[in-house]
C-alpha cells in the first residue's frame, strides 16, 4: 500500500509556527497535486491546502481559515511537500495529513474547495499532531 509520510508536528503556543513535511520514497511527487488536510476532534476532516502538481502553474488553495496563515510549497530536489503554519491558533489543533490526487488533477481552483477535497486523494499517511495550547 503506497503511503505518504507526514513530520513536523508538537505542540506550541497561540501565535506559534511549525512547518509540516510530507514526502515519499515510492513515487515522485511532481506529478501529482498534493493535499494537507487535517482532522480534529469531533469534526469532519477539512482540506486545509492544496497545490497543483510541478509542472503546471503552480495554483495554491486554502480554506478560509487559514488564508494569510499557512503556505504549501514544494521542494521538487526533496521530494517533499510542506505547510509552513504560522500565527498558530488553538482552532487549528488537528491531526494533519497528507494525500495524493487520484483523479487526474493538474491544478487547483485557488478559489474552490471543491479542489481540494479529501475524497479526490488517497495514500494518506499517518498523520501527524499539531496542538496549540497555552
Amino acid at each position: 500500500q503506497l503511503q505518504l509520510v507526514e513530520s513536523g508536528g508538537g505542540r506550541v503556543q497561540p501565535g506559534g509556527s511549525l512547518r509540516l513535511s510530507c514526502t515519499t520514497s515510492e513515487f515522485s511527487l511532481d506529478y501529482y497535486a498534493i493535499g494537507w488536510f487535517r482532522r480534529a476532534p469531533g469534526k469532519e476532516r477539512e482540506g486545509v491546502s492544496c497545490i497543483a502538481t510541478a509542472g503546471s502553474d503552480g495554483n495554491t488553495y486554502y480554506a478560509h481559515s487559514v488564508r494569510g496563515r499557512f503556505t504549501i510549497s514544494r521542494d521538487n530536489a526533496k521530494n517533499t511537500i510542506y505547510l509552513q503554519m504560522n500565527s498558530l491558533k488553538p482552532e487549528d489543533t488537528a491531526v494533519y495529513y497528507c494525500a495524493r490526487d487520484v483523479v487526474g488533477l493538474d491544478t487547483v481552483d485557488p478559489t474552490d474547495a471543491l479542489s481540494c477535497r479529501a475524497d479526490d486523494y488517497d495514500y494518506w499517511g499517518q498523520g501527524t499532531q499539531v496542538t496549540v495550547s497555552s
